[in-house]
């Protein structure tokens, strides 16, 4: 398999798949795809990101924010639709949270100082990391006013679709463990809110593995707060292939 169809096919990342050829192009030789190992760190907080990962689908990483006493909370997840390093860059700036593999799979890596240089010569880049990094933002916004607002019921409910979305399958190797730490509840919690939803044929739950059987139960189930997020991410996207083609046509017809 070409590595452009592994990274920017159907199965591949969705920022990469979304930008111009030239700009591919100009990325594609310091592009390598790469194996997750499960809970593999792909930054320390504190330290700079030298790598930028774009993960792939059925990849899911976790960003963790690391209190004093040494537990760590899942602040947000990223998969096929996003990428990990690269907004904001340099020795000098370092990384606020842990990033780990927590589904392990394929990502894209590129060293940051490449992307860097990517970035200073297409504005094209830039702008679809500045669009992101907007998206990321409201990930961010809606996940406050949802865990300030929303049952545990509806939030177990958006973490499940969440993850699904995140890596394209029905099957969510998700432990009791980071259930809660998710949640930041006990693993007796996660115990009884699964409960309603198994009995109710929305998700099957195993030790290890929990099964999406009826997604639009589990919708219902849910707040609203992952589809806003998703609504938000689509149209940032939308804008940016727009804007994209735009810049084509005016290139094409100055050069014609």
């Amino acid at each position: 398999m070409k590595i452009e169809d592994s990274i920017r096919g159907k199965t591949g990342n969705r920022l990469l798949a979304a930008l111009p050829s030239e700009v591919w192009q100009d990325l594609k030789p310091h592009l390598e795809l790469v194996d997750l190992a499960p809970d593999q760190v792909l930054c320390a907080s504190g330290k700079p990101l030298t790598e930028t990962h774009f993960p792939l689908t059925g990849t899911l990483l976790s960003v963790l924010v690391i209190l004093r006493d040494g537990k760590a909370v899942e602040a947000m997840t990223v998969g096929r639709e996003g990428v990990i390093g690269g907004i904001v860059t340099g020795p000098d700036r370092p990384s606020f949270a842990r990033v780990i593999a927590q589904v392990p799979g394929h990502s894209a890596r590129i060293a940051t100082g490449r992307l860097q240089e990517a970035k200073e010569r297409s504005a094209m880049l830039r702008d679809l990391f500045a669009r992101y990094a907007d998206a990321l933002l409201a990930q961010v916004l809606q996940s406050v006013v949802c865990n300030a607002f929303h049952p545990m019921q509806q939030r177990f409910a958006r973490q499940l679709l969440t993850t699904q979305d995140r890596i394209a399958s029905n099957e969510l190797p998700l432990t009791q463990e980071y259930l809660a730490r998710m949640l930041g509840v006990h693993r007796s919690t996660v115990i009884r809110v699964a409960r309603p939803l198994q009995d109710d044929g929305a998700i099957r739950y195993g030790r290890g593995r929990i099964t999406v059987l009826n997604r639009a139960k589990l919708e219902k189930a849910s707040c609203e707060c992952n589809s806003a997020i998703a609504r938000h991410f689509d149209r940032v996207l939308r804008q940016f292939a727009n804007n994209a083609k735009g810049v084509a046509k005016r290139k094409y017809r100055r050069e014609n």
